[in-house]
C-alpha cells in the first residue's frame, strides 16, 4: 500500500521539519485510530508530569493499534499532535521526540501540532491522533 501514498512539497510552500504539505493517497481502506493517549494497559496515566515518557507510552500505544490493523508508522497518512502548553519549546520537545522514536514515519506525511489548553485526562501532557491508509 505504500506505493500508493505519495507526500508532496510544492515548491513554493515553506520548507518543513520532515513534515509534507500534502498527502495523496489511492483509493483503498483507511482506519482512523482514536487519539492515542498515554494510558499504560491498566488504563494508568504514565509519567504524570514528564512529558518524554507520555510520548514514549503514546508511540507504544500507536504502534499497538496500527499493529491491530496490520499497518506499520509508514501507512499513517495525516496525523493530529497535541500538546497541553502553550510553549513552543514543549511543542518542538514532543515533535522531536516523536520523530526520535520508531513512529517516526507516522510523521513525514501531512501532519498539524497543537498547543492545547486542556486533554482528557488529568495530567495528560500528549495525545496522538493517526489516520492510515490500510496496507491490500
Amino acid at each position: 500500500m505504500t506505493e500508493k501514498i505519495t507526500r508532496i512539497n510544492p515548491g513554493q510552500l515553506h520548507e518543513t521539519p520532515g513534515y509534507h504539505h500534502i498527502t495523496v493517497v489511492e483509493a483503498g481502506r483507511t482506519a482512523y485510530l482514536a487519539g492515542q493517549c498515554p494510558l499504560d494497559r491498566n488504563g494508568d496515566l504514565a509519567g504524570s508530569g514528564s512529558l518524554e515518557t507520555q510520548v514514549d507510552q503514546v508511540v507504544a500505544n500507536a504502534l499497538t493499534a496500527l499493529a491491530a490493523v496490520s499497518a506499520r508508522p509508514e501507512h499513517v497518512v495525516r496525523s493530529v499532535i497535541y500538546v497541553r502548553s502553550d510553549e513552543r519549546e514543549l511543542l518542538a520537545a514532543a515533535w522531536r521526540r516523536l520523530t526520535d522514536s520508531v513512529l517516526a514515519p507516522a510523521f513525514t506525511t501531512a501532519s498539524t501540532l497543537l498547543g492545547v489548553a486542556q486533554l482528557g485526562f488529568p495530567g495528560q501532557l500528549v495525545e496522538v491522533d493517526l489516520t492510515v491508509a490500510l496496507p491490500d
